[in-house]
This record gives structure tokens, sequence and C-alpha cells, in this order.
């Protein structure tokens, strides 16, 4: 049936979601973008308001890539879809491996993340709290990131891409849901009276833990994507 067809692929994109939510930048970026509102002595109202827009402009733009990547890669012969989704499985394993490498010896040597110039001028637009700016942020953000750090966005863009119809588009949907969904509860935490220097904190300390699962996720979804090109598993 359709639906046990889908369930694979709709537990993979759930993982997938989950791995790739706690994106270190742009849970950074609101937590900047926080303590610029906090210090300006703003309401609970303008805070929520501020960082709602910033979160519905990362999910529009992650959105709005993720169907002119899934239309793009739709458009490829079906003789090269094979090669395509090896090179993608090959290069999103070597990106888990960059990511599990930070996990031991975080800042030596290659990493995937903002480069320094990029992640200054995401610093300075936290700084300027309007609302045009909180949206231009939020599409900067996702813009700069999603080359840098969004290799298990790409793992399931080339999934759903194979057999992309409206059940796949809702799939889709849940997963930037997902990816945003820290954001949420980080926003309502603060708003809600959580301390911004314990979310900090718990950033900071986490963070080697959380390259070292997305790693693991990658590693696997490029094997499964292998897999998928080879005809050895096939979900659709």
């Amino acid at each position: 049936m359709a639906v046990e067809a889908y369930l694979p692929t709709l537990t993979t994109v759930v993982l997938t979601g989950a791995i790739d939510s706690i994106n270190p930048c742009a849970i950074g970026v609101l937590i900047l973008m926080i303590s610029v509102i906090l210090a300006g002595k703003k309401s609970t109202g303008k805070l929520l308001l501020y960082g709602g827009v910033y979160i519905l402009s990362v999910f529009a733009v992650y959105l709005l890539a993720g169907l002119g990547l899934v239309y793009f890669f739709s458009s490829i012969p079906l003789v090269l879809t094979e090669y395509l989704s090896i090179i993608v499985g090959m290069f999103i394993i070597a990106a888990g491996a960059f990511e599990i490498k930070d996990f031991f010896w975080y800042g030596r040597g290659f990493s995937l993340q903002i480069p320094g110039f990029l992640a200054k001028k995401i610093h300075g637009y936290a700084s300027k709290t309007t609302l045009p700016g909180v949206v231009a942020l939020g599409a900067f953000v996702s813009a700069v990131e999603l080359p840098c750090t969004g290799a298990p966005y790409l793992a399931i863009i080339t999934l759903l891409s194979q057999y992309f119809d409206f059940t796949a588009l809702l799939m889709l949907i849940l997963y930037n849901i997902i990816f945003v969904l820290p954001l949420v509860i980080i926003l309502f935490a603060v708003a809600g009276g959580k301390k911004l220097q314990d979310v900090k904190k718990w950033k900071q300390e986490n963070r080697g833990y959380m390259r070292l699962f997305t790693g693991l996720m990658l590693i696997a979804m490029g094997w499964l994507l292998m897999l998928i090109a080879n005809g050895t598993i096939n979900f659709g």
C-alpha cells in the first residue's frame, strides 16, 4: 500500500529533521537577537513578534530553497539520477565525517561552518531589530548556512525528489517545521522567564554532541541514498 511505502521515508524525514534542527548557527543567531532585544528593554510582545518573524523567515527561505532543489533534481534525466544520488551520497558521507571530526577536534582543520566574514555580517544584522531587518536577517542566515550546514536537508531533498508528489510535499513541509521547532521552543522559553544565559550555556555545552549526532546521521543518509540509487532499497 502507498502509506506503507511512505512510512520508511517519513521516519527518515522526521529523524533527519530532528538532527538538523539542532543547528548551531540558526540557534546562535536567535540567541544573539534575543539578547539585543532584552538589552533594549523591549516588551515580551515585541520579543515574541520579532522572534516569530525571524523563525518564519528562516522557515520560508528553507522551504522555498528545498522546492527549488526538488524541481532541479526532478528535471534531471532518469538515466543520470542514479549517478546524481551516488555523488550526493558521497558528498553527504564526507560532510558527516567532518562533523564527527569536530566532536573530537573542534576548530582544527576544515569544518562545515559559516565563514568568519559572513558570521560578522550576521552579527551586525542581528543588532538591527527593526521588523524588516529581522525578516532580512532570517533570510540571510538561511541563505548563508544552507551551503555550509545543509547536508541533511540535501539528503532529504534528493530522497524526496525521486518520487515527488503531494505526500512528498507535505513531508518536505514537515521537515522544515521540525527544523525550526527548537527555535520556537527557545523563543517561548525565554519569553516565559527562562534565563538567556542558561540557554547560551546549554548550546555551548552540547555543541560537540550536536555535531556528533549530525555526523552519524549524515553518514547513514549517504549510504541510504547510494543503496537507493543501485536499487538495493526502494522507498517508492
